[in-house]
């Protein structure tokens, strides 16, 4: 047998082998044994030299919130951002108790220099300004402040913004806001809030928007190739309504009609081709006539609708059809009549189907392709409909104005004398109450300022006046031409105040 070469299987457990195996197995045991052991060692002092987070509780928040030491500022809170967040997932700082007066100063040792600018990052200003924030607003839970910016060019104020929501809301949801600080300072460098501004005066804090027009907008697909945008186009199943007599009547009509196509397109599981440009009806306008030219992006949230819905707009669909149809032989099923059903168009393999509306009303309404047996097969998709966001920040901005302690009364018909026998039965005197209503004679409310604090939309009209971000925006979207705030506007932010008074009155 060769020295090296161990014996075979059924010679290892003979009498002269046995010293061999044994001293083998008693090594392999005690490496083992070793390895274990090294195993616990290594896991017991990491658990007992791990440091806890300091943070855990909002016991230890508060106290960092309270605390004066430099060293243990640290922004503990993120950044507010654009994104709606949920409110499960965000602490509530509404019941924080800060120290009264927290020694917020400069350390002995060093110059206290007053005239010069104020460090808006510094931790210490934060403190003071997280702390008159909750304070100057008793009625608001806060979730989330971002960190502060220098405000104006002198240096003397800082700008901040948060999400919160109000205690008495009665609509879910979390808002942002973001305002201006004037800060000063003591002859020891104590820091003070001396004024807090109006909602949204802080424009320095809020998150950069980018305005693009559409054109614009389309222009981003010019980072993809050529054969990318094309292979995607050539690819797609389109539906798209011309003509028809929806065009220029009241709000109400164009979305019973234009939901009704969106309808069709998600159940013929195919993009919507949308015309963007309105004809705001007379009733709207404060011309007494119908506007051509207005924008759908003015009332309506465009953006929203085209991330949870497959829609295009008309201009970059038409141009892009004219660039690649001949080269892909893309077909058009062309439809005249509205009696012809969707579940008929359902095995159309064309690329576009065009649904052409003549002259005649009422059949050249939109909304008959939805009537008669489709009526139990097209579900208008509402829920996918926001108001523009615009707007909504118009009517924040008034709850905000009225410390969201207000009431609200929805005016759908003429004024009487016995509105205030109802409003004294469920609105007590001395409340503020908002009035919403299209009535350009608000003179005949008067009875009601008697008893009441009475506030109009125009009691607001520096919210859509030329320095705010509805005009700035609006007038970039309508390619520089100043846009009116007009009849169906007042509507929407009306509508907007009314679900977010205390009490919700409506007189019709």
């Amino acid at each position: 047998m060769h020295p090296n070469r161990p014996p075979p299987f059924h010679q290892r457990f003979h009498s002269e082998n046995l010293g061999q195996s044994a001293l083998r197995t008693i090594c392999i045991i005690c490496f083992c044994f070793l390895a274990f052991a090294v195993l616990i060692f290594t896991l017991t002092t990491t658990s007992h030299s791990e440091t806890p987070f300091p943070y855990s509780s909002f016991t230890h928040i508060t106290s960092f919130l309270a605390s004066s030491s430099p060293s243990s500022s640290k922004s503990i809170v993120q950044p507010a951002t654009d994104a709606i967040m949920q409110e499960a997932s965000l602490p509530d700082y509404s019941n924080t108790t800060l120290d009264p007066s927290p020694d917020i100063s400069l350390p002995s040792d060093q110059e206290c220099d007053l005239n010069s600018p104020i460090n808006c990052a510094n931790p210490e200003v934060y403190h003071i300004l997280i702390k008159a924030t909750i304070e100057a607003f008793p009625d608001v839970h806060f979730h989330r402040f971002g960190k502060p910016v220098v405000g104006d060019d002198n240096g003397r104020s800082c700008d901040m913004a948060w999400r919160y929501r109000p205690k008495t809301a009665k609509r879910p949801g979390i808002f942002k806001d973001y305002r201006r600080f004037d800060v000063s300072r003591s002859a020891t460098c104590v820091y003070l809030v001396s004024k807090i501004g109006e909602y949204h005066t802080g424009l320095n804090a809020r998150k950069k928007k980018t305005n693009m027009t559409m054109n614009e907008a389309n222009k981003q697909d010019s980072f993809q190739s050529e054969y990318q945008l094309e292979s995607r186009f050539k690819s797609g199943k389109y539906l798209v309504y011309l003509g028809g007599g929806d065009r220029c009547k009241g709000m109400n009509h164009y979305l019973w009609s234009l939901f009704c196509s969106l309808g069709e397109a998600r159940f013929l599981n195919r993009t919507l081709v949308m015309d963007l440009s309105l004809c705001l009806s007379s009733m709207y306008s404060s011309w007494k006539q119908n506007e051509e030219g207005k924008d759908f992006r003015f009332y309506f949230d465009f953006e929203q609708l085209r991330a949870s819905a497959s829609v295009i707009d008309q201009h970059q669909f038409w141009t892009n059809w004219e660039l690649w149809r001949k080269k892909n032989k893309l077909n058009v099923r062309l439809v005249e009549d509205y009696r012809i059903t969707p579940s008929k168009l359902s095995r159309v393999k064309d690329a576009l189907i065009l649904r052409k509306f003549g002259n005649v009303e009422p059949d050249n309404y939109w909304y008959r392709v939805c009537q008669r047996e489709s009526k139990s097969l097209i579900r208008r998709p509402w829920h996918l409909l926001k108001k523009s966001p615009r707007l909504k920040d118009i009517a924040l901005a008034i709850a905000s104005k009225l410390d969201w302690d207000f009431d609200v009364v929805l005016v759908l018909r003429p004024y009487k004398d016995d509105l205030l026998e109802t409003l004294r039965e469920k609105i007590q005197d001395g409340r503020n109450v908002y009035i919403a209503t299209d009535e350009s004679d608000t003179a005949v409310f008067g009875p009601l300022k008697d008893r009441y604090i009475i506030h109009f939309l125009d009691d607001f009209k520096e919210l859509w006046g030329e320095k705010t971000e509805w005009f700035v925006e609006t007038k970039h979207l309508n390619n520089g031409i100043t846009v009116e705030f007009d009849g169906y506007m007042r509507k929407e932010v009306n509508t907007e105040v009314f679900l977010m008074g205390k009490r919700q009155i409506k007189w019709e």
